[in-house]
């Protein structure tokens, strides 16, 4: 067995691939479609940044064979945290010329307002944002086209690897006719991460700083993590645009039904 196939092998049985320095990395292939199909595994990935890989972080990756990134961070993200990449990566990485975030600009803490809650209606406000913003709906479309297009597997990762990749997957797996509660599955297991604390290290001092306060665990884990209702709540944005989320991909994202056959034909075996 080749060194990538016991390498997918492993992370079918355990989709976090193990590392020190990168948040989130798993495969999010693997899931049964309506139609009795299964998405192939190998070369749908996702993560968090890797500002802070370690070597055998990306020795750990290499034998992925990832051609193609789409980094869906802002240029103030990417210039702050630059990404390490394989050595000798000659693939191509998709990003946007400017700033990519939905969160809201500013968000108050009062003294009577729990972190927790605090956590909870910015993340919320988060996701109500994301469906209208123009660069996301471009980047969505983009990373969705891409993957038609090129050969080899991918990896599509933000900051955290949760909420704009987490949405970038959701869609992905909605296309390929994944059951919504496995797309849920998918967006929900990023709670599941064995490597919280790097996000936690990464973040945290940050957003405690502009606070001025410190968040208590539940906090913490409301901002750096995922809730479904996170996830309802695009949705019902998108739909409500729209009519219906398929209506949303294909009027804002540009998911025609060649998109959408080449898609299924790549990923859906």
């Amino acid at each position: 067995m080749s060194c990538r196939a016991a390498t997918v092998a492993r992370m079918i049985r355990e989709p976090f691939l193990k590392t020190r320095g990168i948040h989130n990395f798993r495969d999010y292939g693997g899931w049964r479609t309506r139609d009795g199909g299964q998405v192939r595994t190998g070369l749908l990935f996702r993560s968090g940044h890797h500002v802070e890989a370690t070597d055998d972080d990306l020795a750990a990756i290499a034998p992925l064979g990832i051609h193609t990134v789409i980094d869906l961070r802002g240029e103030s993200e990417r210039a702050a945290n630059p990404c390490r990449r394989v050595e000798g990566f000659d693939g191509q990485v998709l990003f946007y010329e400017g700033e990519t975030t939905s969160s809201p600009p500013h968000m108050d803490i009062g003294p009577d307002t729990s972190a927790a809650d605090f956590a909870r209606e910015r993340m919320l406000a988060v996701y109500t944002r994301m469906p209208d913003n123009p660069a996301m709906i471009d980047m969505f479309g983009r990373y969705l086209t891409i993957l038609a297009q090129r050969e080899g597997a991918s990896l599509v990762h933000c900051y955290a690897g949760k909420d704009r990749t987490g949405v970038a997957a959701t869609m992905l797996l909605h296309i390929l006719g994944v059951a919504e509660e496995d797309q849920r599955r998918e967006f929900l297991r990023t709670n599941d991460s064995p490597t919280f604390d790097v996000l936690a290290r990464q973040s945290l001092p940050g957003i405690e700083a502009r606070l001025g306060r410190k968040l208590d665990e539940g906090a913490a884990k409301d901002l750096l993590g995922v809730r479904e209702e996170y996830l309802d709540r695009y949705l019902e944005i998108a739909t409500e645009r729209h009519g219906s989320f398929d209506t949303y991909l294909e009027a804002a994202i540009g998911v025609d039904d060649a998109l959408r056959e080449a898609l299924i034909a790549r990923f859906v075996a």
